[in-house]
Order: C-alpha cells, then structure tokens, then sequence
C-alpha cells in the first residue's frame, strides 16, 4: 500500500513503520548510540528529560534476560532483532521530588525520536506493548519511582519469508485515521 498525506508533511514521517521481519545482523555500537542520541533531543517538561533506555544486544550474556519478557507472539519474530530496549520513564521531577505528569508524553517524544532516527538510517525500530511489565522491572532492577513504558526491537531489515505465514500478511505500511478523525475545534468529538 502506497500511504498517502492529506496535508504537506516531511516524507520521514510518511515513511517510518513498524516492521517484523529483521535480517538478525548485528548493529554496531556507533549506529545504536546515534538512536539514543536522537532521543536525547526529544522536549521535555522543565527539560526534566525523564526517560530511560535499558538494552541488550543479541549474544550478549542478558539477551535471554530481555527476550524472555516478551510475549511468545512478539517472540516468534523479534528473536531475529539485533538488540531490545525497555523504555522506562521517571515518574517524579529530579529538581523537587513533585510527581511529573508528562513523564509518559516526554518518554513518548524521546521513543519517536528514536524511532525516526532509525527509519531515516534504514533500520527496523519495532514498538511493542506485548512483554510482562512487572517482569521487566523486577528482573532489570528498575526502582520505584520509574514506570516501564514500553519495549523496543532493533534490527536490519530482513526478509518477510522467513515470518511466520500469519505476520507475511500484514507485513507492510498501515494506513492512518483522516486527521479530521482525532482533530476537534473548541471541543472534543468521539
């Protein structure tokens, strides 16, 4: 499916999506760095920037540690990424202590910063909400005062045969809601 924009946007935008199928190479450590540099720049309430990257390459003595968390659908194909990322976010603001309400929308601005980084350096950056939440924090030593977000797989892209038969299907770019479906003036519409 070709995607196509209703208004003027930047291509990277258009171009970026989520897909499976991931050749298994390694990234090296230059080009997974320059990932979490791009989220670096993400903006952030009192530039509070309250996200946390946690990660394992693949072959790394705490691959199994990250792989063992995720769901057995994501299993079947992130077991072909290069490396996986919790996203953890700071619930509290490290100036005063004051809880930060936007820690989840700051976390997400740094995760899309990450994201469009790795479309624009034709890497495979794969969200994922299927992983055992209370699983992560405990076995990845995450302390109170942290919320887990989210996790992440990273790899090159790989060859869509090599999924499973169901996940071929619907391997490609997804459309998107019309803007005027989740934009409202003066007042918000279902």
């Amino acid at each position: 499916m070709e995607r196509k924009t209703e208004y003027d946007v930047e291509q990277i935008f258009v171009d970026r999506w989520s897909p499976r199928a991931m050749s298994g190479e390694a990234i090296d450590d230059a080009d997974l760095m320059s990932l979490f540099g791009a989220a670096r720049w993400a903006p952030s309430a009192y530039n509070a920037q309250p996200w946390r990257f946690i990660y394992a390459k693949k072959q790394s003595a705490v691959w199994d540690t990250f792989f063992d968390l995720l769901a057995e659908m994501n299993q079947l194909w992130a077991k072909n990424a290069s490396v996986l990322v919790v996203i953890v976010s700071r619930t509290d603001f490290e100036h005063d202590g004051k809880p930060n309400p936007t820690h989840s929308f700051d976390t997400g601005s740094a995760w899309e910063n990450l994201a469009l980084q790795g479309s624009a350096m034709g890497l495979v950056v794969h969200g994922m909400a299927g992983f055992d939440y209370a699983k992560a924090a405990k076995d990845l030593g995450v302390p109170d005062g942290y919320k887990i977000e989210a996790m992440i797989a990273i790899g090159k892209p790989g060859d869509k045969s090599q999924l499973p038969e169901k996940m071929r299907a619907i391997e490609s770019p997804s459309d998107r809601k019309k803007v005027s479906e989740f934009v409202f003036e003066g007042r918000f519409r279902s």
